[in-house]
């Protein structure tokens, strides 16, 4: 595994959860995602996208990589139990970016915190402790795609927090994951 697998796979989720949402009279036909299109939101290589596709199926983290469906049940136990383990992170200096873990929504509306954490970008209009995102280019992606915002913050929180934001941060990916 890699980072970006995880970033990768997170998308996946952030669109089935956006097509969840849209309420439509008409069945919609069953749209396969493309590489190229995930390569391109992510700003990946299609080359990335699909070796990490390769090893999130043989991993049993995607089931089918044709169609990029999620095994969702062992993706959340990957999230809840390893990841912390296999990508931790531990705030830095102080430095202007993105807010992430308890600092970003949803857990910044229920966890009052004087520790701000952030990824640290120049776009950035927050202050607070440098988290090392899981790829370079969250920080600029998270702007247009609010759910895998949410999904990402919520990692970070498991990735750095203490035990109260950890349960509150997997309660929550919990939800959102099972929901797809």
């Amino acid at each position: 595994m890699r980072p970006q697998d995880i970033v990768i796979i997170l998308d996946l989720i952030s669109m089935e959860l956006s097509d969840n949402e849209e309420v439509s009279s008409v069945e919609q036909p069953n749209v396969s995602i493309q590489n190229k299109n995930i390569a391109y939101s992510l700003k990946m290589s299609e080359a990335e996208v699909s070796e990490s596709l390769r090893r999130s199926e043989y991993a049993g983290l995607i089931t089918d990589i044709k169609t990029k469906k999620v095994n969702q049940r062992a993706f959340l136990a990957f999230l809840l139990n390893g990841l912390k383990f296999v990508f931790p992170t531990h705030p830095g200096a102080l430095v202007r970016g993105v807010p992430t873990a308890h600092s970003a929504m949803p857990l910044s509306k229920g966890i009052i915190s004087d520790e701000l954490f952030v990824w640290e970008s120049s776009e950035g209009e927050a202050r607070g402790q440098a988290i090392i995102p899981l790829y370079h280019t969250v920080p600029d992606i998270v702007g247009q795609n609010k759910k895998l915002y949410e999904l990402l913050s919520l990692v970070d929180a498991i990735r750095t927090g203490n035990a109260r934001i950890t349960n509150i941060a997997s309660q929550e990916l919990e939800k959102r994951i099972l929901q797809t």
